[in-house]
């Protein structure tokens, strides 16, 4: 289950790796101090989030402990920079967090950073000094093990147990290196200059960072998506929020001392590419093709974000640790380009398919997210764009080219604007609601409603998979409530709820105050929108998605609201799955994402990797040869010739990501969701004319 144990999005100030505490550091090192405003803020931040957060939690003794244990948390998610004495001498406050903040005093936060901060500096100057003797004579034939997921580990309980500890984790680094094919003196100088810019950026620290950090951790408890944006962090949330930003499009957050993929743009460069993951490891960022790989562990976030920008056309070069497995690094080569809301319209295509009878024409319009231009339309430009408009222009073009059915692709899509979610259920539905809100004081507004006879009435299909969130569930649950089409893929994401922005003295807080439910009553908050067919999965619930966030507001219903119901999809849908099975059962693109995901699961359950370098290296030819298995049976079933090694595997694979470029095309050959999607389509059609003869029923609630 993943953790939702990290700072907010844009507080790009973990810097967490070693640690230990010595008298000798005390004089190196000043301790941060709350500024004079942090108090009032942090007296701001708690009324707010008592008032005005949908989840209408009071700061309690209770809450406190859970303060205590979220922030400890959030600064030792290892449990391997803190000593246990330092967890037994923090407990004075663990009860008592709540009254301070009340009070404004945030003295206690601050208090227990300082140690983390006095300690990981003890550690990096002992580490560093061990370098400046050269590399550690590691024994690398000997079986020992090092722990990935010390959750439910202990923190150390003597100096000597935390040294055994970063003993492992520092030859783990090291192992990882040589593995790239690091020489010893090379992974020596890499790793001086990792600590030693860890070191610096622990002095540039300030108390703003330490404040948003605490903070955040308060905020959590509310929920996923409350967050406080410091000034700066402010300043980086709204660059991030601009129409153009030329780099990779992904947004990063920091885990530990590493920056994490916490999701990719649809559309973007990154996206396009399909080797860079969600929770996917940015260790080292290098310029062009062959330009040096700077390492980026203990960075700063907005640093790292810098140097992943550029400009439109060049190359970026990321060195990743891909989500689960052993650790073992790997290299992105990606295209940057501009990523710009325009860049994002929808666009269509049409496709050929099948029932085994006859041949239909299938329109596919792709949808990377719900947009307008607000500017553009507050100053009545009439050519203002947005979802509506260009998906309405892109109807009637396939009207005009007379397709037999239409596919919306919300795969990927993260959402935007409900305006634009609900004018878009308009072109397919007659009157009728599209979303209920239910807000933190407990009215329920219907007003989002579509208003017009719909433009389309023909078939219709949804295709939604895990990262579909927000807006894009509205969409998919309103034409799945109206029994308007199918919906097909994966369970959605789970966001149903809704942020505002509120003003503080210092900065902005982000704050949950509504939630979104779907006609038929249910929420789509955590649950999200499961489909009438299920694609086999390419993502792990496990970890992406609002389910894997321990404090994400719960999946509740309300009542329902009268809404049409279009067809009988029911009776449909027992064929419809036998025919999609039997098609899937033997194709050889299915049988790989089936075996892809299985691969991954397996590695991502990994709790030890070994510190054996023969065995490390043997395990990732298995792991390679497993590849290239499941690869060249696809290849030969579709009648391909097979690769002869890994190597060639793997150069085909970087040369077609840097190819990449241009505006995004539907394409058929490299996606067989999509593809099998048609079929299904197919399908649907010819069975048809069984449910479309009746008009629209209004259900009785």
């Amino acid at each position: 289950m993943q953790t939702n144990r990290i700072a907010a999005l844009f507080s790009g100030f973990l810097f967490l790796t070693l640690t230990l505490f010595s008298a000798a550091t005390l004089a190196e090192l000043d301790s941060l101090q709350p500024e004079e405003d942090q108090g009032s803020t942090a007296r701001e931040i708690v009324g707010k989030l008592e008032m005005l957060h949908y989840n209408k939690l009071k700061l309690s003794d209770d809450m406190s402990e859970k303060l205590w244990e979220e922030y400890i948390e959030a600064l030792d998610p290892t449990k391997s920079y803190f000593l246990a004495s330092d967890i037994s001498e923090f407990r004075q406050w663990r009860t008592k967090l709540d009254d301070q903040l009340r009070a404004g005093q945030v003295k206690a936060g601050f208090d227990i950073y300082n140690r983390f901060r006095l300690r990981l500096t003890d550690r990096l100057n002992n580490i560093l000094n061990q370098l400046d003797k050269g590399l550690p004579a590691f024994d690398f034939t000997r079986d020992e093990y090092l722990e990935l997921d010390r959750e439910d580990s202990d923190w150390p309980a003597s100096i000597s147990a935390a040294d055994e500890l970063w003993r492992k984790r520092l030859k783990s680094s090291v192992l990882n290196l040589r593995l790239t094919g690091k020489k010893d003196e090379e992974i020596r100088d890499l790793l001086v200059r990792r600590y030693k810019g860890q070191l610096k950026r622990i002095h540039q620290q300030s108390s703003d960072d330490v404040f948003e950090l605490y903070m955040n951790s308060l905020t959590r408890l509310y929920d996923p998506h409350s967050n406080y944006l410091s000034p700066r962090s402010l300043e980086n949330f709204n660059m991030s929020m601009s129409l153009s930003l030329e780099g990779i499009g992904a947004v990063l957050q920091m885990e530990d001392e590493y920056t994490k993929v916490a999701r990719l743009v649809a559309g973007g460069p990154a996206d396009r590419s399909g080797k860079l993951k969600p929770n996917d490891k940015i260790v080292a960022v290098g310029q062009g093709k062959e330009g040096e790989m700077v390492d980026v562990v203990g960075w700063r976030l907005d640093d790292v974000v810098d140097l992943i920008r550029g400009e439109a056309g060049s190359y970026v070069r990321l060195e990743t640790i891909p989500t689960g497995g052993d650790g073992t690094h790997r290299t992105i080569l990606i295209k940057r380009s501009k990523v710009k809301l325009e860049d994002q319209a929808a666009k269509k295509a049409t496709f050929e398919f099948s029932d085994g009878e006859k041949t239909y024409k299938i329109g596919v319009i792709n949808l990377p997210t719900f947009y307008i231009d607000f500017e553009a339309y507050r100053r009545r430009d009439p050519n203002y764009k947005s979802t509506t408009r260009d998906v309405a222009k892109l109807l009637e073009e396939l009207k005009a080219e007379k397709v037999d059915g239409i596919i919306l692709d919300l795969r990927n899509n993260g959402g935007g604007s409900l305006q634009e979610a609900t004018m878009l259920t308009d072109l397919f539905i007659d009157q009728g609601p599209v979303v209920q809100i239910r807000h933190a004081n407990e009215q329920i507004s219907r007003h989002n409603r579509s208003r017009s006879r719909a433009m389309y009435r023909g078939p219709l299909m949804v295709l939604i998979n895990r990262l579909s969130a927000s807006a894009s569930e509205i969409f998919a649950g309103a034409i799945q409530d109206y029994n308007r089409g199918l919906v097909v893929g994966n369970q959605s994401f789970g966001k149903g709820t809704v942020q505002t922005m509120a003003p503080l003295k210092e900065g902005q807080l982000k704050i949950t105050q509504s939630k979104f439910y779907r006609v038929s009553g249910d929420s789509t908050q955590h649950a999200g929108v499961t489909p009438d067919i299920q694609m086999p999965r390419l993502i792990d619930v496990e970890t992406v998605g609002e389910s894997a966030y321990d404090t994400a507001l719960p999946w509740d219903r309300i009542h329902a609201v009268p809404h049409a119901k279009y067809f009988n999809l029911k009776e449909l849908l027992p064929s419809l799955i036998s025919k999609h099975q039997q098609r899937t059962a033997a194709d050889p693109d299915f049988i790989f994402l089936r075996e892809q995901f299985q691969f991954e699961t397996e590695r991502a359950d990994q709790e030890y990797v070994s510190l054996n370098e023969k065995t490390r290296e043997m395990e990732r030819k298995e792991l390679n040869e497993r590849l290239l298995t499941m690869e060249n049976r696809r290849r030969t079933a579709k009648g391909l010739e097979p690769y002869k090694t890994f190597e060639e595997y793997e150069e085909s694979e970087s040369e077609e990501v840097a190819n990449i470029g241009g505006p995004v095309e539907i394409k058929l050959e490299k996606d067989p969701i999509l593809n099998e999607a048609g079929y299904i389509m197919a399908d649907f059609i010819s069975l048809y004319d069984k449910i479309a003869k009746s008009p629209p029923q209004v259900a009785n609630f």
